[in-house]
This record gives structure tokens, sequence and C-alpha cells, in this order.
């Protein structure tokens, strides 16, 4: 209960720092949704059980966002974008696989992520005040590495050009039951473009979303699958630490954007929600979704009851 509680007082604090908006969510308010087709390569029977990452074609809705929890930002303003897929698969069950394009997460316990958002006033404009950074780096050192990625990303020039990090490790499991580490990623096929800042101060509310969709419609839209194999002394409970770059990569898959949907805006991405052969590992945070998710979940669909 006490995990509920503080999830309820995160959501409460994201509301009263960037202002309830209501039937949106309350972080990546603002985003876009399109159905997809996932085909294993055939690599995921050395690694796991779990059937569509070993072989054959699997249906998924992928929701593209921005960051902010303001959904009246521009887009430039959320230099963070997200890519949440849910695959769809064949027996009913659902799996979701959450990334960001920003490696790593700025807090390691849901304690200190809901105490940090006190501070955060200034993250309304984007990116925040120097003084406020100081405060953040003294009171959090843990949390330094990624607040200075964050102050110093240049957002991707579109959805289909970003990297996007799963920012939890989980566990892929193998039909001896062996339990092996490791971080997703999804790398475009168009390649990873960032904006510079002369053009990411052109961009307007919007942009990213009418670009995505002239993409798909030219069937130019599609990611690879990554599992980012850790090493033994690699840390699974701390989002807040990247893992070395020269770790082994396994391409697992290929995901194809076929059509938009409104689907997408409905579904519940909680990145817990997983297949057999996926499982969790201990990190507080990755759990800590589950309950914010759904609060954030239920408010928003109360609110559409309420206004329909």
């Amino acid at each position: 209960m006490a995990k509920e509680k503080l999830a309820e007082t995160a959501v409460n604090k994201i509301e009263k720092v960037f202002g309830e908006h209501k039937t949106y969510r309350r972080a990546h308010s603002r985003g876009t949704g399109y159905k997809a087709v996932f085909t294993a390569n055939g690599e995921g029977k050395n690694w796991t059980v779990a059937r569509h990452l070993r072989e054959g074609t699997t249906k998924a809705v992928v929701r593209f966002s921005h960051s902010s929890p303001d959904p009246f930002w521009t887009d430039n303003l959320s230099p963070v974008k997200g890519m949440a897929v849910q695959f769809q698969l064949p027996d009913g069950q659902v799996m979701n696989s959450v990334g960001v394009t920003s490696p790593i997460f700025f807090s390691r316990t849901p304690e200190v992520f809901t105490e940090m958002l006190d501070i955060a006033k200034s993250f309304k404009k984007g990116k925040p005040r120097l003084r406020d950074l100081i405060k953040l780096f003294i009171k959090y050192p843990e949390s330094r590495a990624a607040i200075r990625i964050i102050r110093k990303m240049q957002s991707p020039a579109s959805f289909a050009t970003g990297l996007y990090h799963s920012i939890h490790a989980f566990y892929l499991v193998n039909g001896t039951g062996q339990r092996i580490p490791v971080k997703f990623q999804w790398h475009p096929e168009a390649g990873v473009e960032s904006l510079n800042p002369v053009e990411a101060a052109s961009v307007k509310k919007g942009d990213f979303e009418k670009e995505l969709e002239e993409r798909v419609i030219r069937g130019e839209t599609a990611f690879r699958l990554i599992a980012v194999i850790g090493d033994t002394d690699d840390p699974v409970d701390d989002p807040t630490k990247d893992w070395a770059e020269d770790r082994k990569k396994v391409e697992l898959g290929r995901i194809v954007l076929t059509e938009k949907t409104d689907e997408a805006e409905g579904l519940l991405y909680d990145p817990t929600i997983l297949a057999e052969g996926v499982e969790c590992t201990d990190d507080p945070i990755l759990h800590f979704r589950n309950p914010a998710y759904a609060i954030s979940y239920m408010r928003r669909e109360g609110e559409k009851q309420k206004e329909s």
C-alpha cells in the first residue's frame, strides 16, 4: 500500500508543477499512435522462450510522444521523446516495451523521484535553471549524469530518427531457465538524427506528428529491436547508470509502422506487463511505474467519461 500511496503523491505533484490537463496522460501527455508489425529474425531462439521474440510476426501498436506532462508545450521544449510499443500476442495477452531517447533516468528510487518534483518547477520551460540544477546536484549526486544529459540533449529531428532506450534492465529467460540481463533499444532504420539549436527554434507544436505521418504514408518508418547483453558487474536495479558501450548487442527483429490509429491513446503501456520469457529486474523505479501508470490511466479515463 505504501508504494501505491507514494505513486499517488508523485502524480499529484506532477499535476501541481505542470498543471492539470484533464483526459491527458500525466507524463508524455501528447503523442501519436500507429499500427505496426514486428517480425522476429530468429536470433531470439538463442536467448529467450518468448515466442514473439523467437519467430514469426506479431501485431503491435506504437505510441510516439513528447516527454512533457503539459500537452501545450511546443515540440522542441520536450527534447526527450518516447516510443511505447504494445505487442499484441496471439493468445490475447500483451507485452509492453517503453523507451525514451535518454539512456538513463534521473532518480534511483521512487522516494527520490517524488522529492525531486518539488525542485522541478523550472522544468516548466523545458530545461532547468542553473540554480535549480545546483540544488539537485548537491542533494542527489546520483542524478547528475542524467540531468547533464537531459540539459544538453537536442531533440531528434523526427520521431523516426530517435534512438529509444528502455532505461531499465530486464531478464530474458532461455529454455534452461537461465536469466540473462538485457536492456532494450529501438534503432531507427532512417538513422539517428538530431535537430541543431537553429532548427529546433523553428519547430512548432504538432510538427513532429505531421512529419511522422508523411513518412509512414511513404512507407519509410521502421526500427530494429536490439537487446544489449549485460555483463556480470552491470547494475540491473539502478536506472541512473548506463552500461558500457562495448556490451554485446543482439538484434532480435524489426518493427514496421503501417497506418495511423487512435487506439494507442487509450492503451496502458505499463512496462512491467511482460510475456513469458521476459522478466522484470528488482529496479525500484521500474516497479514504481506500475501503480503510477495505473493512477494516471484511471484519472484520465474517469475524466473522459465525465466529458462524454
